[in-house]
């Protein structure tokens, strides 16, 4: 069954659901050495509408917790700057321990030095999100063709998969697809229960959902669907039978998925990775051609592909047109410092066409 897209007026062609975060990127220094840093506003789900609206165009809205503080005030300022029309629950902060925006510390490494992701997510606004503190009804009122979330944002509490999952039934009364990017966080479930916590969790969202985001690593932590361990059989990590030969079994247990996506990454240092993605959509497998990147900041490569392949398929192209692009933008976002794209339109569609990094005069 195909995905059926909403081809009337809406008034967002997608909205996210997550936490946004401020990241302290130090570039290339390591932070015990590091004396300044640049602030990206981020989110594994914010970053898909950001970029939906800034270089593709869509009327993309984000529902997430604000708070009212100067942080608040300076991610308010970049949501603005992004186009993405905003659904805040506020949250007064009390001048000292909080409700606070999370903060995500990530030097960008170099060469055999791997970048290094650490958290400061105590109090944290998002994760006090909870049922009924958005008011779906309204926000759906206008149309929306396509909901989106993701497994970092259920992961910040109890309460946040159950704001997932009111979204996600909205999403379905109000005739939206419905897309949940599994990126599973091994140290984020730590803190509520582990990996057996995570599996629960995970599987009631599936169950909801028309599109999966996530590679086979991902389909095994947080599905528990079973399947063949990369490094286990020595094959490279763009293999892609590893993957295909997991879908029937995603597809046994949820028959409600009608497609799943990933990108494909070989990383031979921290700025040399050679990249590609695949889709299975509708019963059919497409793959993406493998690029080599020389990579500036890899934070948010795959939001970047789920931006362009929602966008493809929003946009009705083919759906390997619509992979391709996917793989174009994420590739092009690792050369860009930060979460979210810099890229334009036009640039993504002459890479996923076969472009190259020829001057152009």
């Amino acid at each position: 069954m195909p995905l059926n897209i909403r081809q009337d007026a809406c008034a967002l062609d997608f909205l996210a659901l997550g936490a946004v975060v401020h990241r302290l990127d130090p570039g290339v220094l390591p932070f015990r050495k590091a004396r300044s840093f640049e602030v990206h506003v981020s989110g594994g789900e914010y970053n898909v509408a950001a970029n939906l609206a800034s270089c593709f165009g869509l009327n993309t809205g984000v529902a997430t917790a604000m708070v009212d503080n100067g942080i608040g005030e300076l991610v308010q300022a970049q949501i603005r700057e992004m186009g993405v029309r905003p659904f805040f629950k506020h949250f007064k902060h009390d001048g000292v321990r909080g409700p606070n925006i999370a903060t995500v510390y990530s030097d960008r490494g170099h060469g055999a030095r791997a970048p290094v992701v650490f958290y400061n997510r105590a109090n944290e606004a998002g994760a006090l999100l909870k049922p009924g503190d958005f008011n779906w009804s309204e926000i759906f009122a206008g149309g929306v063709r396509w909901f989106h979330s993701g497994g970092i944002f259920a992961s910040l509490s109890e309460t946040t998969s159950q704001v997932i999952l009111e979204g996600m039934q909205a999403a379905k009364a109000a005739g939206a697809i419905r897309s949940f990017d599994l990126n599973y966080r091994a140290k984020l479930w730590a803190t509520l229960g582990g990996s057996a916590k995570g599996q629960e969790v995970f599987r009631r969202i599936a169950s909801e959902v028309d599109v999966l985001i996530g590679n086979e690593e991902d389909l095994q932590m947080s599905l528990g669907i079973e399947g063949p361990k990369v490094d286990a059989h020595d094959k490279s990590k763009l293999d892609t039978q590893v993957f295909f030969a997991m879908i029937e079994k995603v597809r046994q247990e949820f028959p409600n998925i009608q497609a799943v996506a990933t990108t494909l990454r070989e990383v031979h240092s921290t700025n040399r990775h050679d990249w590609g993605a695949v889709l299975w959509l509708d019963g059919k497998s497409y793959v993406s051609p493998t690029m080599h990147l020389d990579v500036i900041d890899r934070i948010g490569g795959g939001d970047g592909f789920a931006s362009g392949l929602i966008y493809g398929l929003i946009n009705g192209r083919p759906p390997e047109e619509a992979l391709r692009l996917g793989w174009a933008h994420g590739a092009l976002l690792t050369t860009f410092p930060g979460d979210v794209s810099m890229a334009r339109l036009h640039e993504v569609e002459a890479l996923a066409k076969g472009g190259t990094a020829r001057v152009q005069r």
